[in-house]
Formats: C-alpha cells, structure tokens, sequence
C-alpha cells in the first residue's frame, strides 16, 4: 500500500503523519505538495490535521480550492481526512456535514475514548484511545441525515463521551462508497510504543485497507 499525505499551507500535521505511516507500513510515504495534482501513483491519500490556510473563513474553506483537491475528488482509491483534514472533505462535498465550534468554545486537546460503529472498517478492539486536538470538531448534519448514515453503517466512529458536543456523539463518517473516510481524532500521535499508547496502529492499518 503507498500511502500519500498532502501538505497545505499552515499544515502541522503532515510530518507527524508520514513518519506514523512509515513505521506502520514500513515503506516511506509521499509528501505530496497542496499546489501539484500529481498523486504519484499512491493507493491511499492522507488530508494531515494542522490550520490549513489559518483556518480563514471556515476550517478547511479555503483548502478545498487547492489544485491538487481536484486530483483528490476524482481519485478512487482511499481518502482519509484526520482533523482539518476531515474539515477539508466537508468543505469539499466529499463527505455530509459540517464541523463547527466545539460546544464548549474553547480548544480541546485531550486523549478520548472512541469505538467502531460500523463495520466499514475492519477493527478488532471495543474501543481505541486516541488524542483529540481541535477547536472546531463538533460534527454537524440534519437528523434526517445523520439518521441515514446510520443506516448506511456511515458513522465509522463514535465518542464515548462526547468531548465536543457533536451530533450522534460522531467522531468520523466515511462516504457511501467507503472510500472517503475522516475522523477529528489523531491515530498518527498515538502510534508510537515511546508515546505508550500504540492504538492509532490498528486504525491506520483499517483505514488504508479496502
């Protein structure tokens, strides 16, 4: 599996995310620059966390109009947003939804406890321990809409004690497809045994798996 991960203006994600992709699938990842539309043969392709663009407007507005977006919406290999990655797909139309403000306001950085809600993705654990870092994760969709995604098997995570407020206690969604997956929580930080906490292995592992 090659695995790529974009970098965009105000990224700070990216670096942490191909050495965590690295050390899981033990080849190098692609950097691959937010300007260019070349995916470079990659299977899979990475949208890091980070203030792309320094969050102007909305988190992830502006990103969504960089050129290699265009490469991204047509690729049909696996789409993974982490964090403002998973702002990014939404903006984009690839997934439903919105991110908003966290309900609490405030910037949350924190280890939480999520676990599968679907059988999207192949996860053997109840639940992983991953960080979360963000000040606008509190995912948004109509209940119309979230009702059918849970039909769907869409909602892929869940908290299991909200930190954000979000609907349906989500913490990541794919598409219908499967293909576009996102989530708000980090498995690259949290994929190193010197971190004592390793559980972001499996899930990176899942995601890249088709």
């Amino acid at each position: 599996m090659k695995a790529g991960v974009i970098t965009f203006p105000g990224s700070n994600c990216d670096r942490d995310l191909l050495q965590a992709l690295e050390r899981v699938t033990g080849r190098p990842a692609i950097p691959l620059w937010h300007k260019d539309q070349d995916l470079q043969g990659c299977d899979a392709v990475f949208v890091p966390g980070g203030f792309s663009y320094g969050d102007y407007l909305r988190p992830g507005a502006i990103a969504r109009f960089s050129p290699i977006m265009k490469a991204v919406a047509k690729f049909e290999g696996k789409v993974i947003g982490i964090c403002n990655g998973f702002q990014i797909l939404t903006e984009a139309g690839m997934l439903s939804g919105a991110l908003l403000r966290n309900e609490s306001t405030r910037f949350i950085c924190k280890n939480v406890e999520i676990f599968p809600a679907s059988n999207k993705l192949s996860l053997k654990n109840a639940s992983y321990t991953i960080p979360i870092a963000h000040a606008d994760g509190r995912y948004y969709c109509s209940p119309d809409e979230l009702k059918r995604m849970e039909d769907n098997g869409q909602i892929v995570f869940r908290y299991k004690n909200n930190p954000n407020g979000s609907v349906g206690d989500v913490a990541g969604i794919c598409n219908a497809a499967g293909n576009v997956v996102a989530m708000m929580p980090h498995p690259e930080r949290a994929a190193d045994p010197a971190l004592s906490n390793t559980d972001g292995v499996e899930i990176l592992h899942a995601l890249m798996s088709r």
